[in-house]
């Protein structure tokens, strides 16, 4: 019982960034939706300046190019199935996700960029009461504004490079009351509300290689940035106030290598296949500090370090693009993703898992300078079941399954060259 009591106290604290590590949203513009982010290797507008900024270098040297737009990120329950009293189901959510775009004229053999995109975050709230003690609300906002500088070596090879502002912000709140009527002991009764902000730097470089004039070849990185958030916590038991103060906790967003091919037939039809390979396992632990201060009976709940030790991952993407003689661009994407979270570390903070991503959409050329587009993609999570024994948090160490999840995007976006 004892463990049971601790356990949901120390997810609860978790919760606050494990979001940050593991949701990652890397579809930022109309284009990448359609594509599935297959979209490294063959980009053209504005987003370049984001995906691959060494492409800023081969579009037209006098024109200006502005894409802006939103995504609505639908969020379906997730379901937790153990039986009576640990069942439970997060509410949905939707999210409003806006971007924006720009890539200026060409200064000789440089050309700079600059994009303002939402690259990951999440909401999650749990009412069910063995849920509620772990992750009764966790909410993380980050915003990225990522200026980018390109140079042309040659007409087959340009470099690029850029600069990483990210700013970030997060609720996280939780609630045993549930949780110590469920096994009938007060002192499960423990709850927590933190928020915290943060503001980072990182860096991005990228690479292409046009062989000839058909196929494009790409190399783009994204630095680790590790998101020292701040703020103030209040950890309370039985209904009294324990501790109200500072707060802080260290965690990685991780880096990312994207490689990526293209091949161009006709100047209508083009296939791109790309692998990403990020680098979740700077991830290992969990640790959160209160100034300094003594938070006293309520030390071995929520100060206790706690092993998280994800794994760098894999994702493979296929896109196509096929422009047609009517204006309308058509594109269509797939890709194979896999999770960093490890069974012995999962929560209900995160019950994530192995995903297949489908993806569609079209962008239409109004007039010479204008066009615009929408894009859905799908991303469909595996189920998890879990056997008895296996997971460290104590309702999960009794096994159960995840079903639901997954995510519903739907991009509308505007672009504009002058």
């Amino acid at each position: 019982m004892k463990k049971m009591i601790r356990g949901a106290a120390l997810s609860a604290a978790a919760c606050s960034i494990v979001m940050a590590g593991g949701y990652k949203i890397p579809e930022q513009s109309l284009n990448s939706m359609g594509l599935g982010a297959a979209y490294v290797a063959h980009t053209e507008g504005a987003d370049s300046n984001y995906y691959n900024p060494a492409n800023m270098s081969f579009m037209a040297d006098e024109k200006h190019y502005v894409e802006g737009g939103v995504t609505l990120a639908s969020l379906p329950a997730i379901t937790y199935s153990l039986g009576d009293p640990y069942s439970g189901k997060s509410e949905s959510e939707n999210i409003l996700i806006p971007y924006f775009h720009y890539v200026s004229e060409a200064y000789g053999d440089f050309r700079w960029g600059v994009s303002l995109t939402a690259p990951g975050g999440l909401t999650k709230r749990w009412n069910s009461p063995a849920q509620k003690a772990y992750a009764e609300e966790f909410t993380l906002k980050i915003v990225e504004l990522n200026p980018s500088l390109s140079y042309r070596i040659n007409d087959q090879l340009s470099i690029a490079g850029g600069l990483r502002l990210i700013y970030s912000e997060g609720v996280v709140k939780s609630d045993g009351a549930g949780m110590s009527a469920i096994i009938g002991n007060p002192q499960a009764n423990v709850a927590r509300d933190m928020e915290g902000d943060t503001i980072e730097f990182g860096y991005n470089l990228a690479l292409t290689y046009k062989p000839t004039s058909d196929i494009n070849m790409a190399v783009t990185y994204r630095s680790n940035v590790d998101l020292d958030e701040e703020g103030t916590a209040t950890l309370s038991a039985g209904g009294m106030t324990l501790y109200h103060g500072d707060a802080d906790v260290s965690v990685p967003l991780p880096a990312a290598l994207n490689i990526a091919v293209s091949k161009t037939w006709n100047n209508m039809f083009t296939l791109e296949l790309g692998y990403e390979r990020t680098f979740w396992s700077e991830y290992k632990t969990l640790d959160f500090g209160y100034g300094g201060a003594n938070i006293g009976p309520l030390t071995p709940i929520f100060d206790t370090p706690i092993p998280k030790e994800w794994q760098d991952t894999n994702t493979f993407r296929i896109g196509a693009t096929i422009a047609m003689q009517n204006g309308i661009t058509a594109m269509m994407g797939f890709a194979l993703d896999e999770t960093p979270v490890i069974d012995k570390t999962i929560g209900f903070e995160l019950p994530d898992s192995d995903a297949k991503i489908f993806s569609m959409g079209f962008r239409y050329q109004q007039t010479q300078n204008l066009s615009w587009g929408l894009a859905f993609l799908y991303d469909a999570k595996d189920p998890i079941s879990l056997g008895k024994g296996v997971a460290d948090n104590p309702v999960l160490a009794n096994g159960g399954s995840f079903g639901g999840g997954g995510a519903y995007l739907t991009t509308l976006g505007i672009s504009y060259e002058y």
